[in-house]
């Protein structure tokens, strides 16, 4: 059989079509424009997700059997805001995860409700990509659209409600909501209070690997499918990407270095750190996970790579990095602020520790290494609940760099898994399909058969050791420039 992956990302979305057994039968691309009304703002029209999806999908499916086709998932962008008024017409553009508009509105919910409250209602606190403060930035600012509000819904949603006519939404995608009780997987009535909001206009929660309807007899007509083909849940991107590179069941991990960083952490038990360091959230298993995300990883060497040294040849840069936990340049990975441990969007870029016989080789791993200590911090803060992680997988454009592989897995101190395929969430997208279509009887089952590791890279212990001692030396550079940080904003 043949089950169809969705991932629906802020700049394109991205379908696959896979077998059964992994195979990836064919990889079909659609873009579509970003909308920026003011400085600091980010919307989309969920109609061109729509449009584009479903052009997609006809060529994603134009050489198959498509009788073959069983299911339907997705991964899709987190955080979104989709209004649908009463005859379910999108009321105004999505606004978007990397949205900054709710400022405000962030500072009354972590302020004036208070983080321990947000904390114990959710699990989370806010921040400004978070969805509910989008929510309170509409009631506020566009009392008109509020009113008219009968659905809130997330991206990927909006796209299974276009396919099935059924308002779903899973509840990984809803824990980062900030409306979702993450430990009870429903709803929170406290939050829906405080936002003004109706559960009824809400969508139902479904698991990732649940299926929520099939596809409407129009949808199956123009696309040439079966009107029996199952849409599941799906999930939101991170949760569906683990998923994608087996990163399910109990104290699994997955570091993500792409243009942001993630070190996802999947867990059997729900957790949340006493500083809501980390995201956490449910996971698309059925269980839990725990999400450190570090706004800049990979784009830090692109920056400095591209605008610093003026360079495309990112390896030719490193051949010359050869005397590993040994430099005495520090490289702060904050280009856009901090999400994770810090919190702090006046956080910067900070080269320190250079001499007179600093090299641009020096700088250059610097860079890198201060990506991987900075991924360090938030495994820190998973220690400190308990979970003991003892290797991980890799994904992300980053991870195409043997060396940085290599540091990651000796600054961190564990060993580091390189995988087969790499699709992502659209993989995880078509994983969870095939569960909801019974082909496997869990997500676990699913990431064991399918996802494959090639390589893994394992730590050296006089490296490790070296790196340790660098460690504690990097991460009283944060609390010595914070304040200064504040200052020069």
């Amino acid at each position: 059989m043949l089950y169809v992956g969705i991932d629906l990302g802020t700049s394109a979305v991205k379908l696959l079509l896979m077998t059964e057994k992994g195979e990836i039968q064919k990889v079909v691309s659609r873009e579509y424009p970003l909308i920026f009304p003011n400085p600091g703002w980010s919307e989309q029209k969920p109609e061109d997700w729509y449009t584009q999806t479903m052009d997609g999908l006809k060529e994603l499916l134009s050489e198959c059997d498509k009788s073959q086709v069983a299911g339907i998932s997705f991964g899709g962008q987190m955080h979104g805001l989709v209004i649908l008024d009463e005859n379910d017409e999108v009321i105004r553009p999505a606004i978007l995860w990397n949205d900054g508009r709710t400022y405000e509105e962030c500072n009354y919910l972590n302020d004036v409700i208070g983080k321990e409250t947000l904390s114990k209602y959710t699990a989370n606190i806010s921040f400004t990509g978070f969805t509910a403060p989008k929510i309170l930035w509409v009631k506020n600012k566009e009392p008109e659209n509020f009113a008219r509000i009968k659905k809130i819904m997330l991206p990927k949603d909006y796209i299974a409600y276009k396919l099935t006519g059924v308002h779903c939404t899973d509840a990984s995608d809803a824990s980062g909501m900030l409306l979702f009780d993450v430990k009870n997987r429903c709803w929170s009535k406290e939050m829906c209070e405080i936002c003004g909001v109706k559960e009824e206009q809400l969508a139902k929660v479904y698991e990732s690997y649940e299926a929520v309807g099939t596809v409407l007899p129009e949808i199956a007509k123009e696309l040439g499918i079966r009107e029996d083909v199952k849409v599941a849940a799906g999930a939101g991107d991170n949760a569906a990407a683990a998923v994608g590179t087996g990163t399910v069941g109990d104290g699994m991990c997955n570091i993500s270095l792409g243009t942001s960083g993630t070190v996802f952490i999947s867990s059997n038990k729900f957790g949340v750190d006493k500083f809501n360091a980390l995201h956490s959230f449910a996971h698309a298993d059925g269980h839990y996970h725990l999400m450190g995300c570090m706004l800049s990883a990979a784009s830090c060497n692109k920056w400095w790579m591209d605008e610093i040294i003026g360079t495309k040849d990112y390896a030719g840069e490193q051949k010359d990095i050869t005397k590993l936990g040994e430099n005495k340049v520090f490289f702060l990975p904050y280009l856009m602020g901090e999400r994770s441990p810090h919190n702090n969007p006046n956080a910067r870029g900070t080269f320190i520790g250079m001499t007179m016989d600093t090299t641009r080789a020096d700088m250059t791993q610097a860079v890198l290494e201060g990506v991987a200590f900075a991924l360090r911090d938030s495994l820190e803060v998973a220690k400190e609940l308990g979970i003991k992680i003892e290797r991980t997988k890799i994904c992300g454009g980053g991870a195409k760099s043997p060396l940085w592989k290599k540091i990651i897995a000796n600054v961190l101190n564990i060993k580091v898994d390189v995988l087969e395929s790499e699709e992502g969430p659209g993989m995880g997208g078509a994983m969870l399909a095939m569960v909801a279509c019974g082909e496997y009887a869990t997500v676990e089952e699913a990431a064991e058969k399918l996802v494959k590791v090639v390589d893994t890279v394992e730590p050296e212990q006089e490296l490790a050791d070296k790196y340790e001692a660098r460690y504690q030396q990097f991460k009283q550079i944060y609390p010595a420039c914070k304040a200064l940080f504040d200052v020069i904003v």
